[in-house]
C-alpha cells in the first residue's frame, strides 16, 4: 500500500509542471515596466506586449509602476506568484547596478528572478550643448584636466547607467567631474540644452533627435560599432578608450520559481514577437537594437554585467542609502 501510494503520488507530483505549463497562459498576462508611458521602455514594453500578445494567445497588458529607477516595478514583480501571468521588463539599473549602490534593496536580483530573455540594448552617447566649445573628445578630456573645478554632468538618478558611466569615463579618461542628479529625464534634458550643465550619457534614442535638430553635440558612442542613428559620430574605442563600452539592456524576467517550461515558451514566443518586421521597425526607430536572446544567454550577460558595475561602484565610494 505504501509502495502504491509512493508511485501514484509520484507521478502527481511529476505533473504538475505540465499542467501549469498547460494552462498557461490563463488570462491576461502583466508586463510591469519602471518608467512612465512615452519613454524608450515603455516603448519597448509596448512594442512586445503588442506583439507576443497573439503568439501567447492572451492579451499582454504593460502596467507602468514608475519611480525609484525601476526598482519599485521590480519589487512588484518580486513578490508576484510564479506561474508567468506577471512579467517584469528589467534594465540594466534595477537588475545590476541598484544591488550595488543601495544596501536596503527590497529585491535580489539572482534570487528572486528567473530570467528569459534580453529583448534589447541601447548605446550611449557623451553629448555637450550645441553651444559648447568643445568640438571633439580630445577637445573636451584635454579642457577637463585643466580646468580648476570638476565639470558638472547631468544624470537621469543617482545610480543609473548615465551616472556611473560618466564616472566610469572619468576614470578611464583620468579625470574629475561631478555629478548633478536630475529627477526626471526632461529636466536633465532642459538642463543639458540649456547650458546649465556641461555634459551628459545619453542613450542614442534620446540623442539622436536632440543633435539632429541642433540642440546637442554628440562627441562619441560607446558601442563596438557606430550607431546608425549617429553615423558621424565616433564611437569611444575609435578615440583611445575601449573600456568605455557601456549600454543600456532591457530583458524580460519572471519570478523565480516560474515552471521551466513556461520560462522556455516566454523565451522563445517573446523572441519571435521581437522578429516580425514591425516590431524590428518601431524599435530601430526608436533607437534601439533588437536582441531575443535565449535564457542563458542573458544569464551570462547578468554575470558579466553585476561584476563589471559592482567595481565600477566600489570605485566611486558611492552609496545611495
Amino acid at each position: 500500500m505504501n509502495t502504491m501510494l509512493r508511485r501514484l503520488l509520484g507521478g502527481f507530483l511529476l505533473c504538475l509542471p505540465l499542467a501549469a505549463t498547460a494552462q498557461f497562459p490563463n488570462g491576461p498576462v502583466r508586463l510591469n515596466v519602471g518608467f512612465p508611458p512615452g519613454t524608450g521602455p515603455d516603448i519597448v514594453a509596448r512594442t512586445l506586449s503588442q506583439h507576443l500578445g497573439p503568439l501567447l494567445g492572451e492579451s499582454v497588458v504593460v502596467e507602468n509602476k514608475v519611480g525609484a529607477g525601476g526598482q519599485i516595478a521590480a519589487q512588484a514583480v518580486a513578490r508576484s506568484p510564479a506561474d508567468g501571468q506577471t512579467l517584469l521588463l528589467g534594465e540594466v539599473g534595477s537588475i545590476s547596478i541598484s544591488p550595488a549602490t543601495y544596501r536596503n534593496l527590497n529585491y535580489d536580483p539572482p534570487r528572486d528572478f528567473a530570467p528569459i530573455s534580453e529583448v534589447v540594448r541601447a548605446d550611449f552617447v557623451l553629448v555637450v550643448p550645441a553651444a559648447s566649445p568643445y568640438q571633439d573628445l580630445a577637445a573636451f578630456i584635454d579642457a577637463a584636466k585643466k580646468a580648476p573645478d570638476r565639470l558638472n554632468f547631468a544624470t537621469f538618478g543617482a545610480g543609473t547607467p548615465g551616472h556611473f558611466g560618466a564616472e566610469l569615463f572619468a576614470r578611464e579618461a583620468g579625470l574629475k567631474i561631478e555629478a548633478i542628479h536630475y529627477r526626471s529625464t526632461g529636466d536633465a534634458v532642459s538642463g543639458l540644452v540649456s547650458g546649465g550643465v556641461q555634459a551628459a550619457f545619453v542613450t542614442t534614442a534620446l540623442a539622436a533627435p536632440q543633435v539632429q535638430g541642433g540642440k546637442l553635440r554628440a562627441l562619441a558612442t560607446t558601442g563596438a560599432q557606430r550607431s546608425s542613428a549617429l553615423a558621424g559620430v565616433p564611437t569611444f574605442a575609435e578615440r583611445g578608450l575601449p573600456a568605455v563600452n557601456f549600454g543600456a539592456w532591457f530583458a524580460l524576467f519572471a519570478p523565480a520559481g516560474t515552471p521551466d517550461a513556461v520560462l522556455t515558451r516566454l523565451a522563445a514566443d517573446s523572441a519571435a514577437a521581437l522578429r516580425q518586421p514591425a516590431a524590428v521597425r518601431t524599435l530601430g526607430e526608436a533607437g534601439f537594437v533588437v536582441v531575443g536572446s535565449d535564457r542563458q544567454a542573458l544569464q551570462a550577460l547578468l554575470a558579466t554585467e553585476s561584476k563589471r558595475w559592482t567595481e565600477v561602484v566600489k570605485a566611486t565610494g558611492f552609496r545611495a542609502d
